[in-house]
């Protein structure tokens, strides 16, 4: 390891960023006068990461979230779409001295961890200017759902 690899922190954010955003309204104008009360809002959310180059200790992490709202319809046999908003939000980071074994969690915990606060304000305020009450995420744990998609890939690989 050189010198200038030991001073560096082992995680570092290079840049953060929206990768892709969207909010559809598909039955706009009429939506807004028959929307009476918050909808009810589905929140999605994954994580995903990459070696940007191959050798390489850059990582792209992105925290892709949907959140899809509905409300019952007025003849109640089935539900309005009032709005789907979706984010993807990425991260740039460099690990620097981290053993192999730890790559995995850390990318898939701790950046998105980092990411999240940022990515939760942008969602609150699209739906808000979209003319929707701000959909605001609560605090994810990222360990279980790590811990969730590990359990999920060792259950298919003996499948």
């Amino acid at each position: 390891m050189s010198e200038a690899e030991s001073t560096m922190p082992p995680l570092v954010v290079n840049i953060q960023y929206v990768k892709d955003l969207s909010l559809e309204v598909p039955g706009a104008p009429a939506i807004y006068t028959q929307l009476r009360t918050a909808p009810r809002v589905d929140i999605n959310l994954d994580v995903q990461a990459r070696r940007i180059v191959d050798g390489q200790d850059q990582f792209e992490v992105v925290l892709a979230i949907r959140a899809d709202a509905k409300m019952p319809a007025e003849t109640g046999e089935t539900e309005l779409q009032v709005f789907v908003a979706e984010l993807a939000y990425g991260g740039v980071f460099t690990l620097t001295g981290i053993p192999e074994e730890s790559i995995e969690p850390v990318l898939l915990v701790e950046c998105p961890r980092l990411l999240f606060p940022f990515a939760r304000n942008i969602l609150s305020e699209v739906t808000r200017e979209g003319g929707f009450p701000p959909v605001l995420l609560q605090p994810i744990d990222f360990v279980a759902l790590w811990q969730s998609r590990r359990g999920q890939a060792q259950a298919a690989g003996h499948a």
